[in-house]
């Protein structure tokens, strides 16, 4: 007598429809023909549409849940540097995007020279991007100095994120995220004056913005909040150019499109294969122009 692959103390004749396996009345489940066991119910439930994205990815369970742990993020960063000194901390000069690194810039007067001769006069050296500072194309996204900015960009965070995480999914809402912070630091250290210091998550979320643009011209929806607030974040970029990195801007609203365009166009036969070598193929194009721009630098 064959037992419920289950519960082996109990007798059955009923098998699952699909996979064959005896199954006891506790473990039946309904099914368009028959009865199927709960593995086989939980497998065709992973697959089935309503569990994915409209992109192919994963549909969240909660799309706030990424948002809330990236500003979770930022304000531990910015918590750190509130208490370690603010701007003078040394965790803004090791996080935040400098094309070329300064020789004690609280000085006033010791830029533009070498390492080796900073510190032999006893200044303190600052490394920058051409220094070897690669990470800070991606930390500077994640630190912010004063408050209210890091308010404002993380107002707009939760505004967006959780939007996009909900067409797209959690994997590729990060892979948008961060190739959009890499492409405004890399407009950055292309276009921004060599000592200057750019901080701020405003470059990852313009990228949002514009994939959230492309997206919705894919699905032909309504897309008139969304240039608003574009209008809205160009004017305040221009009001504010002198304070305000118009380059970590558009490199992030470049970025961002560009990374939703390969996710929302790619074909559905292959789609989840090309997505990740278009978006694999748009990082290393960015990491290409940073390298260039480095041995210009250097």
């Amino acid at each position: 007598m064959p037992t419920c692959y289950r519960h082996p103390d109990r007798e059955t004749w009923i098998r699952c429809q699909r996979c064959e396996k005896p199954i006891c009345p506790d473990c039946m489940r309904d099914a368009a023909v028959g009865f199927q066991c709960p593995d086989c119910v939980k497998e065709a439930s992973k697959g089935s549409r309503q569990n994915r994205a409209m992109y192919g990815g994963e549909r969240s369970a909660d799309p706030r849940l990424t948002t809330f742990v990236l500003i979770g993020i930022n304000a531990v960063v910015w918590l750190a540097i509130t208490i370690t000194g603010g701007r003078t901390s040394w965790l803004t000069h090791l996080l935040a995007l400098r094309p070329v690194g300064v020789c004690d810039p609280a000085n006033g007067s010791l830029y533009d020279i070498e390492k080796q001769f900073c510190e032999a006069s006893g200044a303190t050296f600052q490394a920058g991007f051409s220094d070897g500072a690669w990470w800070q194309l991606v930390t500077a996204a994640f630190t912010h100095v004063e408050i209210w900015h890091l308010a404002m960009n993380m107002f707009a965070l939760f505004l967006f994120g959780p939007a996009l995480e909900g067409i797209v999914g959690r994997v590729r809402f990060l892979a948008i995220y961060l190739i959009s912070a890499v492409a405004g630091s890399v407009m950055v250290v292309w276009f921004s004056y060599d000592f200057t210091s750019t901080v701020g998550a405003s470059g990852a979320i313009f990228g949002l913005l514009g994939a959230l643009l492309v997206l919705a011209r894919k699905a032909r929806l309504n897309s008139q909040w969304l240039v608003q607030n574009l209008v809205l974040g160009v004017v305040i970029t221009v009001v504010g150019w002198r304070y305000i990195s118009w380059q970590g801007h558009l490199g992030g609203l470049l970025g961002g499109a560009l990374a939703a365009a390969i996710i929302a166009y790619a074909p559905a036969s292959r789609r989840a294969l090309v997505q990740w070598v278009g978006l694999g193929l748009l990082l290393a194009v960015l990491l290409g122009l940073a390298l260039v721009q480095d041995v210009a630098l250097s």
